[in-house]
């Protein structure tokens, strides 16, 4: 009997208490309540606020790991299309790749942005270093592609100190690197990149690519003065 009793209680105690709680929960989540419950920062002063650190990231030009491919390869005749640069009096100058590859031995590379680390220390200059052994091969034209604008890639050759070792040509909006399948989307990166070049070297003659070094992504590994020189 005492236990039929005992048992009983903790039936009735438990209802109480499911009861309780479904109040409870009816009262905290009604649309009412809901909008009067507190933000999380609400009881945190302005100055604890403001020391709050923001997850920190790394800057890269990597990609995925991704097919190295690109809509041109080795026996295509290059597309046409305008790039810019300034002359040395500081006029503003148009040339097509036609131009720069018809009845001629050309080498054209590219880098993801003027001003980037690799790109300045160590693709550029070595093809300014290398420039002169690489017309003593036969080769008329050395230029540099970027998805810059002109005047950046002007500021860019300044910089550097180039002269005429190396033409710094401007592909602005893309249209080039598009044409040849090479973008290299940054878009992701906290720089503020967006869709740049793919970092590559290729030697054409007459138009026709003989040689294409392509790079995954921005990677710097066979796209150099040097390894032209070899292919030459």
């Amino acid at each position: 009997m005492a236990t039929s009793l005992t048992f009983s209680k903790f039936l009735s105690s438990a209802a109480v208490a499911a009861t309780s709680t479904a109040a409870v929960k009816s009262s905290l989540f009604s649309p009412k309540s809901l909008h009067s419950l507190p933000h999380p920062l609400k009881n945190l002063s302005l100055r604890h606020r403001l020391l709050a650190k923001p997850a920190t990231t790394k800057l890269s030009l990597s990609t995925k790991a991704t097919p190295v491919s690109a809509a041109i390869s080795v026996g295509d005749k290059l597309p046409d299309a305008t790039l810019s640069y300034f002359d040395a009096a500081g006029e503003l100058q148009t040339i097509t790749v036609s131009d720069l590859t018809s009845n001629k031995t050309a080498i054209l590379f590219a880098v993801p942005g003027a001003f980037t680390p690799t790109c300045s220390q160590k693709h550029l200059p070595g093809f300014v270093e290398k420039s002169a052994e690489l017309k003593s091969k036969g080769v008329d034209t050395v230029a540099c592609i970027s998805v810059n604008d002109a005047f950046v890639m002007r500021a860019w050759k300044e910089n550097l100190g180039i002269n005429d070792e190396v033409l710094l040509l401007s592909d602005g909006n893309g249209v080039f690197t598009k044409a040849i399948g090479c973008e290299l989307d940054l878009s992701d990166k906290p720089m503020g990149l967006g869709v740049r070049s793919r970092r590559y070297a290729l030697l054409a003659e007459n138009g026709v690519v003989k040689v294409l070094n392509l790079e995954e992504g921005g990677a710097f590994t066979f796209s150099g003065a040097e390894d032209m020189l070899k292919a030459l």
